[in-house]
């Protein structure tokens, strides 16, 4: 086992490949990306139903780092985000498969 940090960033969908170009250029190796289904936030409640393109909507770019990494990854992602609708979150978590990592 052992120690990683949890990268979670939720970002518009148009902004999606300006973000992993910024995580690329930061040497980030690893990404999931989950589209958002809806949620709630300071613009109230929103729902991707009834929409009929990505434009608005938001995906979640999920990164399983080092901690030695963390800076690097959110200096890139804030580069991109602060402009934008979007949130990053940080947390701590335990990679089991270290030979994946």
């Amino acid at each position: 086992m052992k120690d990683a940090k949890r990268v979670e960033i939720i970002i518009e969908a148009p902004m999606e490949t300006r973000l992993t170009d910024a995580l690329d250029c930061a040497g980030v190796t690893g990404y999931t990306i989950l589209p958002v289904m809806g949620g709630s936030g300071s613009s109230g409640r929103w729902s991707r139903e009834g929409q009929v393109s990505r434009a608005g909507g938001m995906v979640a770019i999920i990164c399983i780092i080092r901690p030695d990494r963390l800076d690097a990854l959110l200096e890139a992602a804030f580069a991109v985000v602060e402009r934008h609708i979007g949130v990053i979150s940080v947390s701590d978590c335990a990679v089991l498969r270290t030979e994946r990592f």
